[in-house]
Order: structure tokens, then sequence, then C-alpha cells
């Protein structure tokens, strides 16, 4: 079977079926020639005409041959040159391919780069409104402060003489203007949930002055009394600063909540006088 499938598909290709073509003509012209030589000879006359037969005969095939050659070649050129294109073919879908990417690489780029700037906008107007924000907190908080003993007015100095003096022309970053701010309140919330006791020199009268121990709840009020017990004064905040109020009739008792508060005497209920607003 595979023997009578290769003598069917013998002549198949063109090319073989040019070569077969060609050797059946050789071989009918060399017949005739023969049959020419043959008449030629028996008539007596083998002149020219055979042997420029023969020439031209040759010079046909040898044509002929060159003709297959370059058929062949011809073939050959165009499977190479196909297989070419096939190949720029295939580079030009895959620069095709890139450029699209490419293209959608940009098209995301804009986009992140339109969505960044309109960020940065957002977050410049709130740095503006941060900026604002930051000087009234300083304003308010240092308007706190001067309202306030000197007693805790140097306790949060470290962090209080920070503040710009100029809020609208300072160097200083948002981040450390709001550190200082909070730092400040949060040590003014701590003081004001202590008791402090300390000395102090309290003026009594307009030609008297001497020195009391005064005893501050929180940042809110404040009491004091002579070592001998006998002047006392309240003190509270006001828009104008601390201000001092005698209360020589509470002095004992203000004495004695002292003296508790130093453990000089055991705990007990003790009355002080206080102004709610």
């Amino acid at each position: 079977m595979k023997t009578q499938h290769r003598k069917r598909n013998r002549f198949s290709d063109p090319m073989r079926r040019r070569g077969a073509a060609i050797g059946l003509i050789l071989l009918f012209a060399v017949g005739g020639l023969w049959l020419a030589g043959a008449r030629a000879q028996e008539e007596g006359d083998a002149g020219p005409d055979i042997e420029q037969t023969r020439e031209m005969l040759a010079q046909w095939v040898q044509n002929e041959r060159i003709i297959a050659k370059e058929k062949r070649d011809l073939v050959l050129a165009k499977e190479v040159l196909n297989e070419r294109i096939a190949l720029v073919k295939r580079e030009i879908e895959s620069l095709r391919g890139k450029i699209a990417d490419a293209r959608k690489s940009i098209t995301e780029a804009d986009e992140k780069r339109a969505e960044m700037m309109q960020e940065n906008d957002k977050l410049k107007e709130a740095s503006v409104s941060l900026v604002t924000t930051a000087g009234e907190l300083e304003a308010q908080t240092q308007a706190l402060l001067d309202q306030l003993p000197e007693i805790f007015q140097k306790r949060v100095k470290p962090l209080s003489q920070q503040f710009p003096k100029d809020p609208k022309n300072t160097k200083q970053s948002l981040s450390v203007r709001f550190q200082n701010i909070l730092g400040v309140m949060n040590e003014l919330n701590k003081v004001n949930r202590e008791i402090t006791v300390t000395s102090e020199v309290r003026k009594l009268t307009d030609d008297a002055s001497a020195e009391v121990t005064v005893m501050y709840v929180g940042i809110g009020r404040a009491y004091y009394v002579s070592g001998n017990g006998e002047v006392a004064g309240v003190g509270l905040p006001s828009p104008e600063g601390w201000v001092w109020k005698p209360a020589n009739e509470v002095a004992k008792q203000i004495q004695q909540a002292i003296a508790i508060l130093k453990n000089e005497q055991p705990a007990a209920f003790v009355q002080l006088p206080i102004e709610i607003k």
C-alpha cells in the first residue's frame, strides 16, 4: 500500500511533473534525431542540418535546465520572502500590542497625575486652614496662660515660649506648632487634676506683704493663709489675670486643709468657701 501511494504521488509536485515532461520531450527529440540520422544515411545525405539540429536541441535543453533552475530558485525565494513577511507581520503585531500597552500606561499615568494634583490642591487648602487654626489656638492658649498664676506659667514655659510671635510669618512647621499647643494643654489638664501647695509672697495691704502658704485646687481656685493663721484669702482666675480676695474668716479652715494635705493632721471634712459662676 505504501508503494502504491508513492507511485500515485510521484508526479504530484509541479517541479517533478515539469522534469518528467522535459524527459519525454528529450526522449522524443533523441528518437527523432536517430530517425533523421538513419534516414540521412540511407539517402546518403548526412549534411549540416543534422548537426545544426543537434546543436539547437542541446541549446534548447540547456535553456530548459536554466529555466527550471530559475523557477526552483524563484520558489525558494518566494518561500523565504513569505517567511520574512510573516515574521515582519508578527513583529508589527507585537509592536502594536506594546504601543497599546504604552498608551494604556500613559492614560493611567495621566489619570493618576490628575488625581494627585487634585489631592495636592486639597492638601494646600487644608494646609492654609490648619495654619489659621494653629494661629487661633496659639492665641487662645496664650490668653489662658496669662490668666494663670506664675507658678503654672513657669511650668509650661518651655513649650509656650516656642509659640511664634507672628503666626502668619514663621518657619515653624505645623506639626511642631500643634505639638507645642497639645503639650501645653496636656500639662494644664494634669495641673487641673491636682492640688498644689506652695509658698508665695502675697501683698496683704498697700504697705505690707507677707509670705503665705497657698493651696491651688486645680487652676480654678486657690486659698492662702499666713503662718500665724490670722490672715487668709481666696484666689480665682479672671480675664484680667489671677484675682485675690481677703477671707480672714476662714483662715482656720484653710490652715487645717493645708495641714491635712501635708500629712500634719489626720484626714477630716473641711468646708471652704467656693464661688460658682
